[in-house]
């Protein structure tokens, strides 16, 4: 008889906290840093675990993906090459058509206003497509 995971029955949002946690170094932070500045900018969002575990936020569709390898925490728009980016944190994945990416590394930060505006533009623009769909399917 085998034993279930005990990880799989916390809370999503309690996943994420320990797989956060369990990072251990910089990237701790960093994440979750980034974390709670998407919490701040769309108090709605909906926290999810995607592909093989990656901290994924949702609102009327994806919004962004949380990503940790080595040498960053890659912060993955999935519909970042639609937005504005007034103050210019995308800084990776330029070249596609969808999406945009912030890398963040190791004694760098992200300004906390601009992140949290770009957050909300991005929401918007979900909710402006569904509602637009929701319009046409009338």
């Amino acid at each position: 008889m085998t034993k279930p995971d005990s990880k799989m029955d916390l809370p999503i949002s309690e996943q994420i906290d320990r797989k956060i946690a369990e990072l251990g170094d910089w990237r701790t932070q960093t994440l979750g840093r980034m974390r709670q500045l998407i919490k701040e900018a769309d108090p709605e969002i909906v926290e999810e675990l995607k592909w093989m575990g990656t901290p994924t936020w949702s609102h009327d569709g994806i919004v962004c993906t949380g990503e940790s390898y080595k040498g960053k925490v890659k912060l993955t728009f999935a519909k970042g090459a639609s937005l504005a980016d007034a103050a210019g944190l995308f800084n990776a994945s330029l070249e596609g058509n969808a999406r945009r990416a912030i890398d963040i590394g190791e004694g760098e930060t992200v300004d906390a206003q601009a992140f949290k505006a770009l957050f909300q533009e991005a929401v918007a623009l979900n909710v402006t497509k569904r509602l637009a769909k929701a319009k046409r399917s009338a």
